[in-house]
């Protein structure tokens, strides 16, 4: 990280720069007493009562006392992106990824739209936060926490950093009212045919238009599912389920996934410990990108929770590079 001009270190931000991505440097002061110094690069959310807030890429804000401030400069949004990998706004794959995953329930607040299911996953239970709720945040925050405590559910907010036009700013307003941040996922994208010509045996995989019971007993992440999460599964513009039958009633491996125009979202790709190693996730994968080829998809798009090392080699391999991160804020009663 290069902060030099000429030799010397320079603080090249001001207030001004609220809302641009910057890099700082900073002196921390260890219990020893020695200097040292600490770097930090993300959007500047806050500059008030010489106090710089920065929100980084995994949503996590930083309080930078100004007067410790050594050299900071603005940088580039993000690098360039490798060819063949599919562009898009931040806000286009919000609305896709959203519309992949329906929620029972949602009712908007301006621009942001509540969402509810019964509490089936995070994504469906959350505060979909495009734009501007149309009232100031406190007002909105309080109008999303009755909501949310009306239906017996925990108060979410999804947000989303590390590209252009996404919620730095949010993720620092929610952070300093003592919303806490509970999971963060990627969100990556990559070229469609490639998937499809992947070299697997894809005469294994069955598709269907519906859940079915044995698709359902593979998927055991929420244990007996209600008519919610059916709703949840089976909603969106075009969805189809890949299973690969196993030696039991169980499925060796499931999938499942959503033709939105031009994109293709993939989700719940999940194989049986026994079955591992055997090329079925890539199975499912391919059959899945033929079908949604074939009705006129070009790109591909998925989320995998950060800390997931085995699903990010794998999806790395089939060329998905990472798009931006989002994140659910949860608020806590005692904040």
């Amino acid at each position: 990280m290069e902060f030099t001009a000429g030799g010397r270190l320079e603080v090249r931000i001001t207030p001004s720069d609220v809302g641009k991505r910057v890099s700082v440097r900073r002196r921390a002061e260890p219990a020893d007493g020695s200097a040292k110094f600490t770097d930090a690069v993300g959007v500047l959310t806050s500059w008030t009562g010489g106090v710089l807030l920065i929100t980084r890429r995994t949503g996590e804000t930083v309080r930078i006392p100004e007067s410790s401030l050594v050299a900071g400069k603005v940088v580039p949004a993000a690098p360039a992106r490798r060819r063949g990998v599919p562009t898009a706004s931040f806000e286009e794959l919000a609305r896709v990824s959203a519309r992949a995953w329906q929620p029972v329930e949602s009712e908007p607040l301006g621009e942001w739209v509540l969402r509810a299911a019964s509490g089936f996953t995070r994504r469906a239970n959350s505060v979909l936060p495009l734009g501007d709720p149309g009232i100031p945040l406190d007002a909105a925050l309080a109008r999303v926490r009755g909501w949310y405590a009306d239906r017996g559910l925990p108060a979410y907010v999804q947000t989303a950093t590390g590209a252009e036009g996404t919620q730095e700013g949010l993720c620092a307003g929610l952070a300093e009212r003592g919303w806490e941040q509970e999971v963060s996922a990627e969100l990556r994208v990559g070229g469609l045919a490639p998937i499809g010509d992947l070299d697997a045996d894809v005469e294994r995989v069955r598709l269907g238009r519906s859940v079915d019971e044995p698709w359902l007993r593979r998927y055991q992440r929420f244990g007996v599912p209600g008519p919610d999460v059916l709703k949840v599964l089976g909603g969106g513009p075009s969805v189809w389920f890949a299973t690969v039958p196993g030696a039991s009633d169980v499925p060796a491996a499931i999938g499942r996934c959503v033709v939105d125009g031009r994109w293709a979202g993939f989700m719940t790709v999940e194989v049986d410990p026994a079955y591992r190693r055997q090329g079925l996730a890539t199975a499912v994968m391919a059959a899945l990108a033929r079908r949604s080829l074939d009705e006129g998809a070009s790109a591909a798009w998925l989320q995998v929770e950060s800390g997931n090392d085995g699903a990010r080699t794998l999806y790395e391999g089939m060329g998905f590079t990472v798009h931006h991160l989002y994140h659910h804020f949860r608020y806590s009663r005692s904040s």
